[in-house]
């Protein structure tokens, strides 16, 4: 069986489509995975660190670019279309799914022509304009919020969560060997870092070294940003790990016991995954203002702290940062609500659905079907 997914641009897009494929690998061994994706975007470095394979196509951004690059855009979609059904017709694929971006309007296009099962998944709050446009091609959609059923046909959809890698699971349950002797914060500013939030960081790190003196911090920076926050932690001699991208976010979060971070749908999944307090600050540039969306739902449930980037400076989020770490029930409590959101069988539930829709037959030691030409 070859699955095909097109994802990728951000980790919001990628890391839902990876914890798939695993499950599906999990399910059935044999089964072949390809991803699909372009050059600009995370996917050709994570996809081999996570050890699957990625193909390439043309697809360019529409949404939020001028009227050249709209242009673009446009033009770049039937070359788009033209290489998906031939990646298809190699690859034998028995199932597309797309899961936003650039590549999945090209994919699941040209999986319908060819008649092949196709399925989208929508990570996020408010769903973006490549899902929305590819709906009707799809056979079934698969939602991580209720909130973004209505842009959708009712008949298709089901609200499973967003698929999580299975390490977030486990070592969520695991904490004690890795605790720091002092609170941990981990700044997290989304796959590509977050100039804005590494910026208040370091303005406020005198505050924070005077509130919490014990206070470690991992802080991923993105690739522009790395050296200039580096540079930053040594001047200030605070105990800090820096990098550019984590790859093992699974194992930085277990040892978290805050997290500032940004909004996307994946890391709402993944801080709740692992029962994770969080002080959110949303993207404000973001299509839709999803991640808007995104942080007060997790706000409303008690997990998080919404902070606008309007009102971020580095002697608020410092202070904001102060009063939940030291405030234990406080924070036990915001531990606890975020825990309480966490889905942990949407990969099952959509692996098993698609299944379903390949008709094929599956159990533990079997899995067969028919192979699209």
């Amino acid at each position: 069986m070859t699955i095909v997914i097109a994802a990728g641009g951000t980790g919001g897009h990628l890391y839902p489509a990876v914890a798939l494929a695993r499950e599906f690998l999990r399910r059935d061994p044999s089964t072949s995975i390809l991803f699909v994706g372009t050059v600009r975007g995370v996917e050709s470095r994570v996809l081999a660190h996570e050890g699957f394979e990625l193909a390439l196509i043309t697809a360019k951004p529409v949404m939020g670019k001028g009227l050249l690059d709209v242009i673009r855009g446009v033009l770049s979609v039937p070359v788009g279309i033209w290489q998906a059904l031939d990646i298809l017709k190699r690859r034998r694929a028995d199932l597309v799914i797309g899961v936003g971006g650039y590549t999945s309007p090209s994919m699941l296009v040209a999986a319908a022509l060819k008649g092949i099962a196709r399925v989208i998944l929508e990570p996020n709050a408010h769903p973006g304009m490549a899902n929305k446009v590819v709906a009707p091609f799809a056979q079934k959609i698969f939602l991580a919020f209720e909130s973004a059923g209505p842009s959708f046909d009712r008949r298709k959809i089901r609200v499973v969560g967003t698929p999580i890698r299975q390490e977030f699971f486990v070592q969520a349950t695991d904490t004690a060997s890795t605790k720091q002797d002092g609170p941990h914060v981990l700044i997290f500013g989304g796959s590509q870092g977050a100039m804005a939030i590494n910026s208040a960081v370091l303005e406020g790190i005198p505050l924070l070294s005077q509130r919490l003196p014990g206070l470690t911090i991992t802080h991923q920076t993105g690739e522009g940003d790395f050296a200039r926050v580096s540079d930053a932690y040594r001047r200030f001699g605070i105990r800090t790990k820096v990098v550019p991208f984590l790859y093992d976010l699974p194992a930085v979060l277990r040892t978290a016991d805050l997290v500032v971070a940004r909004a996307g749908a994946m890391t709402i999944a993944e801080l709740t995954a692992c029962g994770k307090a969080a002080i959110l600050i949303p993207l404000p540039t973001a299509i839709y203002d999803h991640q808007m969306k995104n942080a007060r739902t997790m706000e409303a449930a008690g997990g998080a702290i919404v902070l606008q980037q309007a009102d971020l400076t580095g002697v608020k989020l410092s202070e904001m940062i102060a009063a939940v770490l030291t405030d234990p029930q406080r924070l036990e409590k915001m531990q606890r609500k975020s825990l309480e959101m966490r889905r942990i069988d949407a990969g099952e539930v959509i692996v098993g659905e698609c299944y379903a829709l390949m008709g094929v037959t599956h159990d533990i030691n079997q899995s067969t079907g028919a192979t699209g030409g």
